[in-house]
C-alpha cells in the first residue's frame, strides 16, 4: 500500500487538476455559445504510477526531473491542457494551447505549448507560423493528449528521446490525392524553447535550430509515414563542477553538434482491430550521447467499451570509445546508454463519450547499464535491469 504522504500528494495534485478542468469546461461551453467562430476545448489525464524498484526513478520522458519508484506517484502522467481556436476568416485561423504538466523545474507551472496562425491559401496547401508542436515521429505532436493514445502513455523505448515538445518557427504542408489514397508532405524549421533536467542542474537548449519533414501515405485503413528531423544544439551540457579536465570537456562538447532522427511508421485501424509499428534510428554527432535504434509493435482489439492491448518494444544504443581514459568522462558517456526491452499489457475502457480509463503493466528487462532516461541513477551506474511498472489513468477531453 502507498504511504500516507504519497497518497496525500496524489490527491492534492489530482484535486487541483480536476478543479481546473471543471472550470475550463464551463468556460468552453460559454465560449461556444457566444461565438461559433471561436471554440475552447480541453484535455487532461489524472494518472498514478508505481514500480517494483527503488534503484532508480521511472519518468515519462527526458523533460521530467524526478520520477516514480515503489510508491504511487501522480506526477509522471497527470496533465491538463486547454486549446482555443479562432477562425478569423475561412482561410485564417489562430490557435493557442496551454498545458500544465510536471516539468524540468519540478513544478506544474502552466506553459504555452502552441501559439500559431494557420493560413490555407488553397485546400491542398497549409502554412503555419508561431509556436508549433514537434513532429519528429508519427503521433509525437499529440503525445500529451492521453485520450488520443491506446496506451497509458507513448511507448517509452521509442518516444523517450523527444523532450522537445514545441518549436518557435513555421511549417508548410501539402496534401495531394493519389487515386483513392492521399499523400501528405510537410517541412518545418524553428528554434527549440526547452530546458532539460540533468541531476540537480538544467540544460537550456532554447534557441537550438530544429528542422525536418515527413511524407505520409493514407489509404483506407492504412497510414504510413517516413520522417526525418534534426537539432543542432546551441550550448554545451552543464558539466562544470564535475572535475573534468579541459580535454574532457572538449571531448564531451555538444555546442554546434547535430542529432539526426529517422523514423518509419505504419498504423492500421479497421473494425475492432488496431495495429501500430514504429521504428527509429538516431545518430548522435557528439561523444556525450550514444546513437541508438528503437521500435515497437502494438495491437489492440475492441470488445464493446473495452480494448485490451499487447505490445513489445526494444531499444539499443552503441557505446562509444573513451579515448581519453578519464573515468569521469566515461561516467558521463554511460548516462545515455540504452539496452532494454519492454513487454506491454493493458486495457482501455471507454467509460462514456470523451472519457477513458486505462490500466497498464510494463515489464522492463534490460542490461544493468541501461540508465537512459531514468532519474536518480545509482552511483556505480548499474542496476538490476529489471522493473515492473503499474499505471492507472483517467483520460478525458472536453
Amino acid at each position: 500500500m502507498p504511504d500516507i504522504d504519497t497518497m496525500g500528494r496524489w490527491r492534492g495534485c489530482c484535486g487541483r487538476v480536476l478543479l481546473a478542468g471543471l472550470m475550463l469546461c464551463g468556460a468552453a461551453a460559454r465560449a461556444e455559445h457566444h461565438d461559433a467562430d471561436f471554440s475552447l476545448r480541453g484535455f487532461g489525464t489524472l494518472g498514478a504510477v508505481r514500480t517494483t524498484s527503488d534503484e532508480l526513478e521511472f519518468v515519462r520522458d527526458l523533460s521530467q526531473a524526478r520520477g516514480a519508484t515503489t510508491g504511487w506517484d501522480a506526477r509522471v502522467d497527470s496533465v491538463l491542457g486547454v486549446q482555443a481556436n479562432w477562425r478569423i476568416t475561412p482561410q485564417v485561423e489562430a490557435v493557442v494551447q496551454g498545458v500544465s504538466r510536471y516539468r524540468y523545474d519540478r513544478t506544474f507551472r502552466p506553459e504555452i505549448a502552441w501559439a500559431f496562425v494557420k493560413y490555407d491559401p488553397t485546400p491542398a496547401l497549409t502554412l503555419r507560423g508561431g509556436r508549433l508542436g514537434t513532429e519528429f515521429f508519427m503521433l509525437a505532436d499529440s503525445r500529451l493528449v492521453g485520450y488520443s493514445y491506446l496506451t497509458v502513455r507513448p511507448v517509452g523505448d521509442f518516444f523517450w528521446h523527444l523532450p522537445f515538445s514545441s518549436i518557435d518557427g513555421g511549417d508548410v504542408a501539402l496534401t495531394v490525392p493519389l487515386g483513392e489514397a492521399v499523400v501528405r508532405g510537410k517541412l518545418f524549421y524553428g528554434l527549440a524553447n526547452t530546458k532539460l533536467p540533468l541531476a540537480d542542474r538544467q540544460w537550456d537548449i532554447g534557441g537550438s535550430p530544429m528542422a525536418g519533414g515527413h511524407v505520409e501515405y493514407q489509404s483506407d485503413a492504412w497510414q504510413l509515414r517516413a520522417s526525418y528531423a534534426n537539432i543542432v544544439f546551441k550550448d554545451d551540457l552543464p558539466l562544470g563542477g564535475l572535475g573534468l579536465s579541459p580535454e574532457g570537456l572538449a571531448h564531451l562538447a555538444v555546442d554546434g553538434k547535430r542529432s539526426d532522427y529517422y523514423s518509419l511508421a505504419a498504423l492500421y485501424e479497421r473494425g475492432p482491430w488496431q495495429f501500430q509499428l514504429m521504428l527509429n534510428h538516431i545518430v548522435q554527432h557528439s561523444n556525450a550521447f550514444e546513437s541508438s535504434d528503437g521500435g515497437y509493435v502494438l495491437a489492440g482489439y475492441r470488445i464493446g467499451a473495452l480494448t485490451p492491448y499487447l505490445g513489445y518494444s526494444r531499444v539499443y544504443s552503441r557505446p562509444r570509445d573513451n579515448t581519453l581514459g578519464d573515468p569521469t568522462v566515461a561516467a558521463v558517456m554511460r548516462d545515455s546508454h540504452l539496452d532494454q526491452r519492454t513487454t506491454i499489457a493493458g486495457v482501455r475502457w471507454d467509460v462514456m463519450p470523451n472519457v477513458a480509463l486505462k490500466a497498464q503493466w510494463d515489464g522492463i528487462r534490460g542490461d544493468g547499464g541501461s540508465l537512459f532516461p531514468y532519474r536518480n541513477d545509482p552511483a556505480d551506474r548499474r542496476w538490476s535491469g529489471r522493473m515492473d511498472v503499474f499505471s492507472v489513468t483517467l483520460d478525458f477531453i472536453f
